[in-house]
This record gives structure tokens, sequence and C-alpha cells, in this order.
């Protein structure tokens, strides 16, 4: 059996139509019965949330052997993608709330670009210093500065293991993680873990249109200055091109320091390459 990524957001849009679809049956108000859920759904992920914000800042402040904490992310695990407070963002947050996080890294994120769109905005609203980067800089990065304690990325889909599916470049960070010797930690909350998913193996890639990296899209540089923001694509390739392009891809558990959930920290045990995360969530 394959099993999809995003797992929330299927699980949340699954729970809301059963919501409907109860109120429908029941005769009460539709509208209310829907607008109810969300908002109790709101404040259950806002709590969550900030649980993972505290339990990986303190990992990480425990961990680092300074004051002075430098992180790099990938791909957007803030409040846009999440609520309120973001997952692997909320991690930096609560760093920076408690004066140890003195710079942020962050990825182009393509062939989106969800980094320098979705994070670079968050981070400026945080007021947290951070830098862009392309993805193939981190290696670089990391070899550079050596004040980088740890790499935090999200989780579309974890596995009973710990194998871990996230956005497509996730798995190369924490290869280069692991030859520099940094912390690599999975933020996410535990209904993002199939604990009936023995590993990663079960989990289904999406190929998505060869046109994302084939295609480039921004905004007419000439019109920024003025304020108005005029939508633009570039093709950047033959259009005979062919283009391999999945959306996710899997990162072993052997190459994770430890996952974040609401629930605390999860580490492996000594010696092991995997995680038991059936243990740790009973």
């Amino acid at each position: 059996m394959s099993w999809l990524t995003v797992v929330n957001l299927f699980d949340a849009v699954c729970w809301l139509n059963k919501v409907v679809d109860t109120a429908a049956a029941d005769g009460t108000d539709m509208c209310a019965a829907y607008m109810q859920a969300t908002k109790a759904m709101l404040a259950v992920d806002i709590t969550d949330n900030q649980a993972i914000g505290t339990h990986g800042a303190h990992y990480i402040a425990e961990t680092a052997s300074t004051s002075s904490i430098k992180l790099l992310m990938h791909y957007n695990a803030g409040a846009l993608a999440t609520t309120g407070y973001g997952m692997a963002l909320g991690i930096a947050c609560t760093l920076n709330e408690l004066n140890v996080l003195s710079h942020m890294y962050f990825t182009k994120t393509r062939p989106y670009n969800q980094g320098v769109h979705l994070m670079a905005v968050e981070l400026l609203e945080e007021h947290i210093p951070s830098m862009h980067m392309c993805n193939l800089a981190v290696s670089a990065l990391l070899q550079s500065d050596l004040g980088i304690q740890a790499i935090v990325v999200g989780a579309d889909r974890v596995a009973a293991n710990g194998d871990t599916a996230n956005k497509i470049g996730t798995y190369q960070l924490a290869i280069t993680a692991h030859h520099h010797n940094r912390l690599f930690i999975v933020a996410a909350p535990s209904t993002s873990i199939n604990l009936d998913m023995p590993s990663g193996k079960q989990i289904e890639i999406e190929q998505r249109d060869p046109s994302e990296i084939l295609v480039q899209s921004g905004f007419t540089q000439s019109l920024v200055a003025t304020g108005s923001l005029e939508p633009a694509s570039v093709q950047v390739a033959p259009v005979e091109t062919r283009a391999w392009n999945p959306s996710f891809d899997v990162t072993p558990a052997a190459l994770i320091s430890a996952i974040i959930t609401e629930k605390g920290v999860i580490t492996k045990q000594p010696n092991s390459s995997k995680f038991d995360l059936k243990a740790a969530l009973s």
C-alpha cells in the first residue's frame, strides 16, 4: 500500500466534509457548524504549533555549544503554511523570543520558490535577522559558517521508523547536515506520523508538471519599485526539453537527529538508525 503526502490537509478536508454532512442530516445550520469546527481546529493547531516551537527551541538551545544560535530552514513551515505560529518556523520564533537566535538562513525552495515568496515575508514580520540563499549553496554555507547549529524542516508525512517525506530538496540537506556534523531536525505534529506505515518506501511521491521547472515565474522587475506587481513567466529551457519534477523526497531516519512534535522531542536509541515512534507516541 502507498500513502499520500500532505496528510493533514486531506484529513482536515475530510473532517470538515463530515461536519457539514452531519449538520445537513440533522437539519442544523451547516454554516454555523462549519465555522464552529474550523475555530476548534484553529485553536488546537495553534496550541500544537506553540508546543512544537517550545520543545524544538529548548532542544536546540540545550544541544548547542553557544548562546548565539544560527539556523537554516527549507521550504515554508510557518504561519502561512499552518496557522498563527508555524511549526518549523515556530522553533525559530521561540529561540528569537529567548534572545538566543542570532541569524536565520532560508532556501529559495525551487521550483515554486516558497522560501523566498513565503518564508521571507514571515521572517520580516517576526523581525528575525535572515538571509535568503539558493538551495545548491547550502553545503558551501555549512562549510564556511561553523556557527550554524541546525537545519530545521517540516514534514508532510512521517513513517513509523522516522523516514520523512517533505518538499523536494530536503533529502540532500539531510545528507550535507550529516556530513558537516550539524543537527537535522524535523518539526511536525503527531498527526503527520503514520504508525501503520513501516517505512518511507510506502510513501507515494507525486510527479509534478514539468513546466514548473522549465518556466520561471515572478514579477516584472522594472515595475516593482513603483509598487506595481505585474506577474510574468519566462521560458528558461527549450520547449522540447523533458523534465523530472518530483514534488517531495524521502529522508531516511538515519540522517535525522530528532523529530519534534507537540508531545515532545523524539530521538533514536543509541546505535540505532531508526526511530521507534510507536513507543514514543504511546
